[in-house]
């Protein structure tokens, strides 16, 4: 007790107030002890539904699977918490900082007497707190598995060092980006897509220079994914060294990476904020040869708000370098698929390297196309214009459909691509007419379900940062959730009535979080229907998909996630005003 308030102590004087405040109050929260219990309780559901997908209701005697199942259950956790914290640590960090620029307080930190370092490790480490105490909390889960075999003590706390180092690392590049762009939606893109990008680019350098080269190995320290693959294979020899040597250097790699970003945010937060543009003098007008000012009057659509979402800058001036970054990302994916000509491996013993490209793609698409309907609501919240639309005469139609258009219009490029990939690999014979047409249509109703999520957690938070996180959550959660049935599944091999016994519980689960966050502030039996139906749904369609199915998989995807887009629709343009929690009737 004594060494945590020593080390509480310690942190309170060097990152300053911000993070001593977070840290005092995150605890007197009922969340925070919810999240905490739900992580625990979700990776029990997670162990006990693999325990059920590999042993099934039989006895088990045998010393040896219970080594591989505890093994197995390690592996798998590993793998889920590195995924989570990179992800959210850098979604935490980054929407915190940004709706401190969207409510415009930053600028009031920025006057007070706060050092640069107390401001940006403020904000870091209160945005980290969940994530780290998530970490925290997942070590005796972890321990569990050293009872059932299969797994070193040192194994874990590799795994569990590489995931804290993961998180700084990811929450500096978050808070980086954060503080250096403007718009939430770039802070956000940019962070996504920046993350892949490096982890695409050390394993290009891995594979050029060669995983025994000096230079490779040294950029292979900086994929945490890299070092806990050793750390969960410790029989096997990493140029020459083990699993935790390798596991200590990408450790000290990866803090490293963090100190890095940090000290550039440091050193340039005065230069980034405030932004200069806020600074720029008024532009005057024109005058013509009478000396009367001219004034360019643009033409407004019927539409004010699709308008605006399409022929305005409301999401800043530097789209195009979001763009150019997925046009890279994708060019890379069209690389190896034109290098490998098809001969690649199939992952799962079902996806082709084709498949795989879309699939990454798509879900990076899916991300962007949710992050770009979720901020164009919770930044008209954050700047106070929302209420200034509602007082006008745009109606809810006007609305939501204009917001609906701005977000598909904004990401027609990253939408399009992935059906450009699907249309390269129907001209070369690499899938059949059918299947490309059920793959267009799963994709697209996909693509709504993303748009229409964004605009629903908008609607239903009134904090940004729980709109941008229930929402980004949500898409997350998902596909993990998939990812997941899949290795399972693969890994069972029964029956389907005995893989839908073994996954029940782990339906509810998801069902029971899908129901808390559609139905946050306006339940309705709609919406409830879709969050019972949606992972059943998705689980027939995974387990069809396993056996080759076609049209079954794009008609339960059509029905689940086209049923819920319309389940989050109806009420936003009928009941627009109870969508966002006013009393006032809607104009009609």
């Amino acid at each position: 007790m004594q060494f945590a308030i020593c080390i509480h102590r310690e942190l309170t004087l060097f990152a300053g107030p911000i993070f001593s405040r977070e840290a005092l109050t995150t605890p007197r929260r009922l969340r925070h002890f919810l999240i905490r219990t739900g992580y625990v309780a979700g990776l029990f559901v997670l162990m006990y539904t693999a325990g059920q997908a590999t042993f099934g209701w039989q006895q088990v005697r045998s010393l040896g699977d219970v080594a591989h199942f505890g093994n197995l259950i390690f592996q798998i956790f590993s793998l889920l918490q590195m995924t989570l914290v990179l992800f959210f640590g850098m979604l935490f960090a980054a929407g915190n900082i940004a709706q401190e620029k969207d409510r415009g307080t930053l600028i009031l930190l920025l006057m007070t007497d706060l050092r640069r370092r107390e401001m940006v490790l403020g904000k870091l480490l209160a945005s980290l707190l969940l994530p780290l105490v998530l970490v925290a909390t997942s070590v005796p889960v972890f321990c569990v598995t050293l009872l059932l075999g299969g797994v070193a003590p040192d194994q874990v706390a590799w795994a569990v060092g590489l995931c804290l180092a993961a998180t700084f690392a990811s929450g500096a590049w978050g808070g980086l980006v954060a503080f250096w762009r403007e718009k939430t939606f770039q802070t956000l893109a940019i962070c996504v897509l920046g993350l892949v990008l490096f982890l695409g680019a050390v394993e290009a350098v891995v594979a050029l220079a060669g995983a025994s080269s000096m230079v490779g190995g040294v950029a292979g320290f900086l994929n945490p994914y890299r070092a806990l693959l050793a750390v969960m294979n410790p029989f096997e020899n990493y140029g020459g060294l083990n699993y935790s040597q390798v596991a200590a250097r990408s450790v000290a790699a990866l803090s490293l990476l963090a100190i890095g970003l940090i000290g550039v945010s440091i050193a340039r937060l005065r230069v980034w904020n405030p932004n200069q543009a806020s600074f720029a003098p008024p532009k005057t007008e024109k005058a013509d040869a009478t000396g009367a000012t001219r004034v360019r009057h643009r033409t407004i659509w019927d539409n004010p708000v699709i308008w605006r979402e399409m022929c305005t800058r409301a999401y800043g001036r530097r789209m195009v370098l979001i763009k150019l970054v997925y046009y890279a990302i994708a060019a890379v994916v069209g690389w190896s698929l034109w290098s490998s000509s098809g001969s690649g491996e199939l992952l799962l013993g079902v996806v082709s390297p084709a498949g795989i490209g879309f699939v990454a793609l798509g879900l990076l698409t899916l991300l962007l196309v949710n992050a770009q309907g979720v901020t164009s609501i919770t930044t008209e919240k954050d700047t106070k214009t929302l209420e200034l639309l509602l007082v006008t005469d745009i109606t809810a139609k006007e609305f939501v459909f204009g917001k609906l258009g701005g977000v598909l219009f904004n990401t027609k490029e990253l939408i399009l691509i992935p059906l450009s990939l699907i249309g390269w690999q129907l001209a070369i014979g690499g899938v059949g007419i059918e299947n490309s047409v059920y793959v267009l249509l799963s994709f697209l109703a996909l693509i709504g379900f993303a748009a229409m999520l964004g605009l629903h957690a908008g609607f239903s938070f009134d904090n940004s940062r729980s709109s941008i996180a229930n929402s980004l959550g949500t898409m997350f959660f998902l596909f993990i959730g998939i990812v997941i049935f899949m290795i399972l599944l693969v890994e069972a091999r029964s029956s389907f009535f005995l893989q839908f016994q073994s996954f029940l519980v782990f339906i509810l689960v998801g069902s029971i979080g899908l129901y808390a966050s559609l139905t946050h502030r306006n339940p309705s039996v709609a919406l409830s229907l879709a969050a019972s139906g949606l992972p059943f749904l998705t689980f027939y369609a995974i387990t069809e998909f396993l056996l080759h199915g076609t049209l079954g998989v794009c008609f339960s995807i059509l029905t689940a996630y086209g049923f819920t887009t319309i389940a989050m629709l109806i009420p936003a343009i009928s009941e627009f005003d109870t969508a966002l929690g006013r009393s006032t009737l809607d104009k009609g």
